[in-house]
């Protein structure tokens, strides 16, 4: 009897079942582990042809594939296989740089672009091909391009580019880190850190190149697996806003990450408030802040950011009035388009739900506003303006606390009910 012809169907060299990852583990330089041939697929082959030579019939096999593992994500495995420092497009490409050459200037904003080109794109996973811009096509090869490294590097050699920093102090375009020395293909890995998911600091969004594609997903700090051995890096040539100065970093006012919406709205208190203010100043909308600003949320802050918002282009929800990520990450990067003077003039103020009423914010002492001087007016016709001299000043007085008593003491109002200083109710009332 003639012995049996067979026709070996292997899949690509970077593939993930549980035999392939087996021997690029135990060959981790040699052609079976990281050719075409699949040494799994090879070996039940093997088996079989062994069995029909015995005159045996072929034992029924497992599929080599091994089910996804139940404590990660979907196309997610333990080990990160990766190629090793290489020159762009490999070794047919141009020579690496000498080591010390200066690295090229980036800033945070272009990272994070060129990361999501290569999700948006679904670049294949692979630790051997290269993509039409250079760069290998697996983890360290993923960060290498988005840092604009001048080639290829690994996990072992991406923090020569970057200097430590604190989970604390990560913002978007920093790197997290594995590299795992007594075995380099068992479980390092490596990923471009791409913003906290909110206040609590426990998830971030990752963008990373791993099996099946290069992906963008929320990630739980540090990682699904070795997440106490990840360390964080900041790139060494990054540069501040758009002008490209290499190793310069971010104003106080820059470096800040969003801390989650919880911070923001009425009866907010705290320091991010006061930083939206002067963000929102700086940009344009001083006008609204008749003090401050300060680290108490007013109505002031909801227009001030409302603006800001419109002159962006958004619009409905979008420009609600309340920071969310989109706009934090414009204030603390410079970008975006400024409050223009001849901007429309935001909607009319409804705070506590009372039309027209801007917050108590707008009656302290030492404030000048559009606010006072409407208030006045409205006190002088409804026959509460005794205590006035003049009507053109803009500038909270004692004169108009006075006339707000009044007003407030006509109504029946006795104690801190009528304190002189307007509230909803006041402002209805006396509006009505």
């Amino acid at each position: 009897m003639p012995a049996p012809a067979f026709e070996e169907f292997d899949p690509a060299g970077d593939c993930d079942c549980a035999g392939c990852v087996h021997w690029r583990r135990v060959l981790p330089h040699s052609a079976t582990g990281h050719g075409s041939r699949h040494p799994a697929a090879r070996r039940v082959l093997v088996v079989a042809a062994a069995a029909l030579a015995a005159g045996q019939a072929a034992p029924a096999l497992a599929a080599p594939h091994a089910a996804q593992r139940p404590d990660l994500p979907p196309d997610d495995e333990a080990t990160s296989p990766q190629g090793g420092p290489a020159p762009l497009h490999g070794a047919a490409g141009r020579p690496k740089p000498a080591p010390g050459t200066v690295v090229p200037a980036i800033t945070r904003a272009e990272i994070i672009k060129r990361a999501k080109t290569w999700v948006e794109a679904k670049v294949p996973y692979s630790m051997s091909r290269f993509w039409s811009d250079g760069y290998r096509q697996d983890c360290s090869g993923f960060v290498s391009m988005a840092w604009k490294l001048p080639g290829n590097e690994w996990t072992g050699s991406l923090g020569q580019y970057g200097v430590r920093v604190s989970k604390d102090d990560l913002l978007p375009g920093d790197m997290l880190l594995f590299h795992n020395p007594e075995n380099p293909q068992n479980g390092s890995h490596v990923v471009i850190f791409g913003g906290w998911t909110d206040h609590t600091h426990t998830s971030y969004i990752a963008y990373e190149s791993t099996r099946p594609h290069a992906r963008k997903q929320t990630t739980p700090y540090a990682y699904w697996n070795n997440s106490d051995r990840y360390l964080a890096y900041r790139y060494k040539g990054l540069a501040a806003g758009t002008t490209g100065t290499p190793g310069a970093e971010p104003s106080a006012s820059a470096a800040r990450p969003y801390p989650g919406a919880a911070y923001f709205g009425p009866g907010a208190h705290n320091k991010h408030v006061a930083e939206l203010g002067r963000m929102l100043a700086a940009r344009g909308a001083g006008r609204f802040y008749a003090s401050g600003p300060g680290p108490r949320w007013t109505d002031a802050d909801r227009r001030a950011t409302r603006a800001f918002q419109r002159a962006q282009g958004w619009t409905g929800d979008d420009a609600d009035g309340l920071p969310g990520p989109r706009t934090w990450a414009l204030l603390v990067t410079g970008e975006g388009k400024d409050i223009t003077t001849g901007a429309a003039a935001p909607a009319a103020p409804a705070s506590h739900g009372v039309p027209g009423y801007p917050g108590r914010a707008m009656f302290r002492p030492g404030a000048a506003n559009e606010y006072v001087t409407q208030l006045r007016r409205q006190l002088v016709r409804k026959g509460f303006g005794t205590h006035h001299t003049t009507g053109q000043d803009p500038r909270w007085s004692e004169a108009d606390r006075r006339g707000v008593e009044a007003f407030q003491r006509s109504q029946g109002w006795r104690g801190g009910a009528a304190d002189g200083y307007p509230g909803p109710e006041t402002w209805r009332r006396l509006f009505a």
